[in-house]
């Protein structure tokens, strides 16, 4: 009898557990947590003042911030910061080769306008041989001073910069020197007839 008594004795006390465990699991919600205070949900729903909440101003101020940057970096480019040049424009070498076809004249960055002279002409007169001569002697003589071009280039880079690899440095000078002037990048940095 005293162990029928003992055992109705312990079952309130398993069934209030079993309340209590009910009640702190209605309290929690069925995700498992509780139910935020209203300040701090109300706290995680604020949009930043920074960003807007509508899609279309963000896209739009997205778009004039990357612009803005791209403008900023072609800046820096022309220019000739070294940080904003791409590798084959960046170091001492490539910046003294730049100045010094810039402080020169060559017929090769005229040679843009005079193949659009040629083509005018060609249009003007079909057929005409002169168009056809002149265009091809521009180009020859082209060539031949970018070949000049290019030894006298890696001569004085091995006279100021010792042990600098001059690979690549003669055709860099040649494409230069065939550009106008106003349309190098980066931007020429000295005036014509300046000594280098």
């Amino acid at each position: 009898m005293s162990e029928s008594k003992k055992s109705s004795k312990k079952a309130p006390a398993k069934k209030s557990v079993a309340k209590k465990a009910s009640a702190a699991k209605s309290a929690v919600g069925a995700k498992g947590k509780a139910t935020p205070k209203r300040k701090v949900a109300e706290s995680k729903l604020k949009v930043n003042a920074i960003a807007s909440n509508n899609k279309a101003e963000n896209k739009r101020l997205d778009k004039n911030a990357s612009r803005a940057a791209r403008m900023a970096a072609r800046e820096a480019y022309m220019r000739g910061d070294e940080n904003a040049l791409p590798a084959r424009d960046r170091g001492p070498a490539r910046r003294f080769v730049r100045d010094y076809i810039d402080s020169r004249r060559t017929i090769g960055e005229y040679f843009l306008p005079m193949i659009m002279v040629v083509l005018v002409m060609s249009v003007v007169f079909p057929g005409s041989l002169l168009s056809v001569v002149v265009m091809y002697s521009i180009m020859l003589y082209s060539i031949v001073t970018g070949f000049f071009i290019s030894r006298a280039v890696k001569r004085e880079v091995l006279e100021r910069f010792p042990g600098t690899s001059t690979k690549g440095l003669g055709m860099y000078a040649w494409l230069r020197s065939t550009q106008m002037r106003r349309l190098r990048a980066p931007g020429p940095r000295v005036k014509r007839g300046d000594k280098i």
